[in-house]
């Protein structure tokens, strides 16, 4: 859904896995604590000895979802995502020939989003009450507007636990096998409460009006039809039936006050005075008995109407787990040129609800749905251009078509046009022998088609920008500082709506991404 993944990498995967990321944005030929994540065959050309490192990020996301739904009150809606503290950890015990290696972090998910106003596709078919009701004016009854409180807000947070083994083949290949332990918990809380319509100018509870206000005006009407009916049966069992009004009236068989009060009947449930004319009593009687049960069945609808615009509420947790193998490759065919490849499976990931509430129907409890993650391919370069200079290229794709991603909110298939793939830049200039600046470009291009978004999980090609510097107060312990900017395209979607007066509109998605990092790290025994 919309809380998946916060920031770098795929549809499902978070990227985004140290400080020297967030700095640089290229590290899929690392050589340093975070090589645990990014290429951790490439810890074999780190000195012998332990390492450990700590890392977090503050992040903080802005969606934004534009909906041109003509019935809508608003057109915008603001979703915010913040995450305080995103941890990541590495653990390193280097040795001539061998490395083992621990990795923790959030490889999905790890925050929060908020839509405090919540989003158009729950509103649309409260937005449909005022065109619905416009039939009421035929009782005096005027509604022009509606009001609602919405909120949703979504957790989640996949924890990749990993381990592994790196072997040092010869001076120029390395070698890593692993696995990425997936723990996978998503949590939905939100309400729909206080749906108001405004009737003859006044604001009232939408549930109320319709049961206890417009259904008993209704069910009295109808049994003014029905006696109507019943007042007309005389005539037809006299041989009237074929006879109108006006023949009636002039052979003495009614008076002038019941001929006028027929009319008014029959003018009150749509009949206009032309028909009227034209009526034989037979019709007379269907009509009335016809607008009867209209009546009876409208006022059962708005009886119904009323009872689904009651408050609703969800409280849902999914959890589930799987597993990722992982392969890593290293290649240092020169000095100062680094080469990093790694492979991690598709991971099968079953979700399963424990619902608390859920009145929206969207997640019965124990239900099963599937969140597995595509494999992924990752490369790197690393060139050391001089002692003071250091470029880096990676590039990475992701198997999106090898995932049955399901429907979306709307039924729709989510289908994948191309798999995504990004590229990165990033440079480091050392400034001192205790400090180096750094900076870093990422362009992300996803591959999904339009049908795929939704106001509820939406994707764009982006575009990241990074800075930061790496401090060295000691030989052995760094410190690294870091942020980013993430520009995403604007997704359009156009939509067709069920009622064929409103048909087709569209709807924009926007997102933005800040991040901030920090990172520790230390080396035992090493000099």
């Amino acid at each position: 859904m919309c809380f998946g993944a916060v920031f770098a990498g795929g549809l499902l995967t978070n990227t985004n896995q140290s400080a020297q990321f967030i700095r640089m944005l290229s590290r899929n030929a690392s050589t340093s604590t975070d090589a645990v994540y990014f290429n951790p065959a490439g810890l074999m050309q780190m000195s012998n000895g332990f390492y450990i490192s700590l890392q977090s990020q503050t992040l903080f996301q802005t969606k934004t979802i534009e909906s041109a739904y003509p019935l809508l009150n608003a057109s915008t809606y603001k979703g915010e995502t913040k995450v305080p503290v995103f941890p990541t950890a590495f653990a390193i015990y280097k040795m001539d020939k061998l490395a083992f290696s621990l990795g923790f972090g959030p490889n999905s998910g790890g925050g929060s989003a908020e839509f405090g106003t919540g989003i158009p596709y729950f509103e649309k078919s409260i937005s449909k009450l005022v065109p619905g009701l416009a039939g009421l004016k035929a009782l005096g009854q005027t509604v022009t507007n509606y009001k609602t409180n919405i909120s949703f807000k979504g957790e989640s947070v996949f924890w990749g636990v990993q381990a592994g083994v790196s072997y040092k083949i010869n001076d120029i290949f390395s070698v890593y096998g692993g696995a990425r332990y997936l723990p996978a918990t998503n949590t939905y809380t939100g309400s729909i409460t206080g749906i108001q319509v405004m009737a003859n100018g006044t604001y009232a509870p939408a549930a109320a009006y319709l049961t206890s206000t417009v259904a008993p005006m209704m069910t009295v009407l109808a049994g003014q039809a029905t006696t109507a009916a019943a007042g007309v049966a005389p005539l037809i069992a006299g041989g009237a039936g074929s006879l109108t009004l006006s023949t009636l009236l002039s052979a003495g068989k009614i008076s002038a006050v019941q001929k006028a009060q027929i009319e008014g009947g029959l003018l009150s449930f749509g009949a206009t005075q032309a028909q009227i004319n034209a009526m034989p009593v037979s019709t007379i009687q269907a009509t009335f008995t016809g607008a009867a049960a209209d009546l009876n069945g409208k006022a059962a609808t708005m009886v119904a109407t009323g009872a689904s615009l009651k408050d609703k509420s969800v409280d849902t947790k999914q959890t589930g787990s799987g597993i990722t193998p992982i392969l890593g490759l290293n290649i240092a065919p020169v000095e100062g040129l680094n080469i990093g490849v790694k492979y991690e499976f598709k991971t099968k990931l079953e979700l399963t609800n424990a619902t608390k509430v859920d009145d929206t129907g969207l997640f019965p409890d124990k239900a099963t749905s599937q969140s597995d993650i595509p494999s992924i391919l990752a490369i790197g370069v690393d060139y050391k251009m001089s002692k003071k200079f250091d470029l880096s290229v990676s590039f990475n794709s992701y198997n999106d078509k090898g995932v049955d991603w399901g429907n979306n909110i709307y039924g729709e298939p989510r289908a994948i046009k191309n798999n995504e793939w990004e590229t990165a830049v990033g440079a480091q200039y050392q400034l001192c022998r205790y400090a180096a600046v750094s900076c870093g470009y990422m362009h992300t291009q996803m591959g999904v088609f339009d049908q795929f978004n939704s106001d509820f999980s939406f994707y764009s090609n982006s575009d990241t920008y990074s800075g930061g510097f790496e401090i060295k107060p000691t030989a052995n312990f760094t410190v690294d500082l870091g942020a980013l900017l993430t520009n995403y395209d604007n997704a359009n979607k156009t939509l067709t709506d069920s009622d064929a007066t409103i048909g087709q509109y569209t709807e924009t998605y926007k997102k933005h991404n800040l991040g901030f990092a920090v990172g520790l790290s230390y080396h035992f025994g090493g000099k």
